[in-house]
C-alpha cells in the first residue's frame, strides 16, 4: 500500500491530508502556524508505519469540497470521498461513523452518539473517539456537544468547533 500526502487550506490553516489507495487516511488540522513542520508527517508517519510521499495536487478535489463547506455548503464528506478506516478500530470507530450520520447543520450528544453506535453509556468513549480523530472535519465530530447543550472542546480550539457550528447553523437558516 502506498500513502501519499498533501496540504489543504482551511480557515484554521493548512491540513495535511494523507491518503491510500483506498481513500482519505488522515485529514490532520495542524497546531502549528506551520503544517509542514517535521513533526505532524511524523506523527501520522508513525501510526501508519510507513513514510506517506508528497504528491502536489492529492488534495485538490478534497480543496474544492472543503471550499464549499466553508463556503456554507451541506457539503458530506463520507459521500463524496472514500475513507480509510486504519488508523480507527473497534468502537472509535463505530463510534465515528455514526458521527457521520448526523445531519448537517444539526447535533446529537455524546451519549445519543454512544446508543447509534451500539454502546449506550460510552459517551465518555464517544468523546475520546471524536478528540483522536484522525479525520478532523471531514468526519463531523463538531457536532457532537455535551448533553447539556453546550458545545465542549475540540481538542485545544474550542473556538473552531464553535465556528463550525455557528457557520453550520447560519448557513442553514438563510436556506430557509
Amino acid at each position: 500500500m502506498t500513502f501519499r500526502f498533501d496540504f489543504a487550506p482551511t480557515p484554521f490553516g493548512d491540513a495535511l491530508a494523507v491518503f491510500s489507495d483506498a481513500g482519505i487516511v488522515s485529514f490532520d488540522l495542524s497546531e502549528s502556524a506551520d503544517p509542514s513542520v517535521p513533526w505532524l508527517l511524523e506523527s501520522v508517519t508513525r501510526r501508519l508505519g510507513a513514510v506517506p510521499e508528497p504528491e502536489p495536487g492529492a488534495a485538490d478535489e478534497l480543496t474544492e469540497a472543503l471550499d464549499a463547506y466553508f463556503d456554507g455548503e451541506p457539503v458530506r464528506f463520507d459521500e463524496r470521498f472514500a475513507f480509510d478506516w486504519r488508523l480507527v478500530d473497534g468502537f472509535a470507530r463505530s463510534a465515528l461513523q455514526a458521527v457521520c450520520e448526523i445531519p448537517w447543520g444539526e447535533t446529537m450528544s455524546y451519549g445519543e452518539v454512544a446508543v447509534i453506535a451500539g454502546s449506550p453509556g460510552a459517551a465518555r468513549a464517544v468523546g475520546t473517539a471524536c478528540r483522536l480523530t484522525p479525520l478532523s472535519v471531514v468526519v463531523p465530530v463538531h457536532r457532537v456537544i455535551r448533553s447539556d447543550g453546550t458545545p465542549g472542546h475540540y481538542g485545544a480550539y474550542p473556538e473552531r468547533k464553535r465556528y463550525l457550528l455557528d457557520l453550520e447553523r447560519d448557513a442553514s437558516a438563510s436556506r430557509s
